[in-house]
């Protein structure tokens, strides 16, 4: 019976991917040690180390159809390892002891790390459509409101106008890195192992390495330059790669949840019929995939934790650190995928309020261009008696409710600098942009 989020009949395509699910099921698993043992086989008989008969036999059985999948939870929980019950049932389905030639030279754990990196590649292939995807969305609105004026926030207070585009590019250029991680870290991490009982191949003598070269090939990995079976540095990477790609998820899901706020409401997520209602409440409209992505990034950087207390294994063949990420990888990866595909879905279909933006620029009465008057009375008054005198008819705005740009125009001293048509450009938000559309060009052109 289902009993996690994951697994969940409810839960689990909110929380995670099927696709994703199907990666880390226990029939891919069993799978992708077959896949090693076909591979070792036809390696080592193009090396002639085995029989060419004994290598057709074997591979002709990898199938995980062919696994008893009840007799390997038996004997998985007798042995402690579900290597050694694969191998057992498929030197029994191979005819006259072929079967005795499978396996030669390998451990338990080359078979259990090579199938984990073919599962992380296959799960970083649907990682890296999502990125694309987000990636793309973003880019779309980045351009749509390249020059669309809304308040900037520090402190989550007003701060200075910035535009939505410029808002979108921000996040944009952090995906665009996290593609760039991506490709950088495929080359270190898609890296198969077989190193035999500790490390050294030595079971195979002078051949071990042409066997690996020739395994390696024939799973299309990179060959390690060394055992890695206690030195676990890059499944770790792999971790802290999807802490960072799940943090920038939360990042979106942060600053939309805040800008849906009632008394903001400046975007919206996507809309459809009863999506974010209240049981109780009939005029809400929570926010709902910006939820599910916070609590699934804060998730995913506890396991990516976990991961790095893997990094700490001992001698050649560790105690307990390796089934760490028996237990971490599958639900990073699962939980990584569902806080994509929220992601995906909310900035796809991002509803974007420009009027209230615009006339939430207009709520302090002004007081959001304080900055932009000071530094335009700067020249002429000095910066330090600029920013005193706008100051205090700050403070008067906020004492009145009496528009800046009133109060400016009726400060003597200020009224010998600038006129009130000068004053006006000051204080429009559509003038104190900065290079905000140029940055949100340089974006899009660094797009890959």
């Amino acid at each position: 019976m289902p009993s996690t989020i994951l697994d969940s009949a409810v839960f689990r395509d909110i929380f995670t991917t099927p696709a994703m699910r199907q990666v880390w099921s226990d029939e891919n698993r069993v799978q992708k040690y077959l896949d090693f043992e076909a591979a070792l086989a036809r390696a080592q008989a193009r090396l002639k180390i085995i029989p060419q008969e004994a290598a057709d036999e074997i591979v002709k059985h990898c199938q995980v159809g062919k696994i008893d999948m009840a007799k390997l939870k038996e004997a998985t929980e007798r042995i402690g390892y579900p290597v050694l019950p694969v191998v057992q049932q498929l030197v029994t389905l191979c005819k006259d002891g072929l079967g005795e030639w499978s396996h030669w030279g390998a451990t338990t754990q080359d078979v259990t790390d090579t199938a984990t990196v073919l599962q992380i590649r296959e799960s970083l292939a649907l990682i890296e459509k999502d990125i694309v995807g987000i990636s793309d969305a973003l880019a779309t609105l980045a351009e749509k409101y390249r020059d669309t004026p809304m308040a900037g926030r520090s402190n989550l207070q007003q701060a200075v106008p910035i535009t939505f585009g410029y808002k979108m590019a921000t996040v944009l250029a952090a995906f665009e890195r996290h593609k760039q991680r991506l490709a950088e870290l495929k080359k270190r991490v898609l890296v198969g192992e077989f190193g035999g009982a500790a490390g050294t191949l030595s079971s195979l003598g002078r051949d071990g390495l042409r066997v690996q070269e020739e395994l390696m090939k024939e799973l299309a990995l990179g060959q390690p330059a060394i055992s890695w079976h206690t030195v676990r540095d890059c499944i770790a990477e792999v971790g802290c790669f999807l802490g960072l790609l799940t943090g920038s998820c939360g990042k979106i899901a942060l600053d939309v949840k805040l800008l849906m706020q009632t008394e903001v409401e400046e975007v919206y997520e996507p809309f459809h019929q009863g999506r974010g209602s209240s049981s109780t409440m009939p005029q809400k409209r929570n926010p709902i995939s910006s939820v599910y992505i916070t609590a699934q990034a804060a998730m995913v950087k506890q396991l990516a934790a976990a991961l790095l207390e893997a990094l700490v294994e001992d001698h050649e063949r560790s105690t307990g650190p390796w089934e760490i990420e028996w237990i971490a990888l599958p639900e990073i990866f699962m939980l990584s995928a569902g806080a994509l595909a929220q992601t995906r879905f909310l900035v796809e279909g991002l509803q974007v309020n420009q009027d209230k933006m615009r006339e939430n620029l207009r709520l302090t009465k002004g007081l959001i261009m304080s900055e932009a008057v000071m530094m335009g009375l700067g020249a002429a008054m000095g910066r330090n008696r600029a920013h005193d005198v706008v100051y205090d008819v700050c403070r008067e705005v906020a004492r009145t409710g009496r528009p800046l740009l009133d109060l400016l125009a009726e400060d003597k001293e200020i009224s010998k600098h600038a006129s009130r048509e000068e004053l006006e450009k000051m204080v429009d938000p559509a003038n104190y942009l900065g290079v905000a559309g140029e940055m949100v060009d340089r974006v899009l052109k660094m797009r890959t």
